[in-house]
């Protein structure tokens, strides 16, 4: 506990970025290690709240996600614009600095975002030219994201979105970065809040991702990975804005 007192109260006191992953070691200590100060992930303790959840889904990105036994979602506010934020998203490729490339390398396709290849360690998935992988699977691919939308116009919460369809690898299933205008009789505090959502079963299996201990180890990594990236978007993006005021003001 006093370690994340501590984490706050240096957060609170940086005057620049968080410093980018230079290698795998540091994308490591920052993404997996780094306890982040922001607790971000929303817990889903019965399955009425499931439900709950799954329909807002729905209505923000018009997938369902109730065929899917995992089930994160991470949400963090922003004390900035969504517009502001939903630009940084779309940045996002093998360079970023909220994301752990050292260790799964987004690979954008033709440099567009409407696919993006992820890869163990920025490696060939083909590194052992074995056209069908070692029993069926290729190590290095972790899995692709295929855009379904990526809706730039806003909603009528000033929402924008990049959702996309997981497949070729372990998840097969739905990733989405949701960004809106924070909801004042919501009690919602900053300008924006930004969500994380990632709906899936292990190899297409529901049966599969019914094995605890795969579905443990999976969800805690993942939560804590996910947390750092968007904890580190939500920094990136404060820092920026808070620039670009002063540059205006100026």
């Amino acid at each position: 506990m006093a370690d994340h007192d501590e984490n706050i109260r240096v957060r609170n006191e940086l005057t620049q970025p968080p410093e980018k992953s230079k290698n795998i070691v540091s994308d490591y200590r920052n993404f997996f290690l780094n306890i982040p100060g922001n607790t971000t992930f929303v817990e889903t303790k019965s399955e009425d709240e499931r439900k709950i959840y799954s329909d807002l889904i729905f209505q923000r990105t018009g997938i369902g996600v109730d065929k899917y036994r995992m089930l994160n979602i991470h949400r963090i506010h922003v004390d900035a614009p969504a517009e502001f934020i939903f630009d940084e998203l779309m940045t996002w490729n093998g360079d970023s600095s909220w994301w752990p490339n050292h260790i799964a390398k987004a690979n954008v396709v033709n440099g567009s975002l409407e696919k993006i290849k992820i890869t163990l360690f920025g490696l060939s998935s083909n590194l052992f030219k074995l056209k069908n992988g070692i029993f069926g699977y290729h190590l290095l691919h972790l899995f692709n994201l295929n855009a379904i939308k990526i809706q730039k116009d806003p909603d009528s919460n000033n929402g924008r979105l990049l959702l996309y369809r997981c497949s070729g690898g372990y998840p097969i299933g739905v990733f989405a970065m949701y960004v809106r205008d924070s909801i004042a009789e919501q009690d919602e505090i900053g300008k924006s809040q930004l969500f994380i959502v990632v709906g899936f079963n292990f190899y297409g299996n529901k049966n599969l991702s019914n094995l605890n201990i795969l579905n443990r180890t999976w969800e805690r990594i993942h939560n804590r990975v996910t947390a750092n990236i968007i904890d580190r978007i939500k920094l990136i993006c404060e820092w920026d804005y808070k620039n670009f005021q002063s540059d205006k003001k100026d």
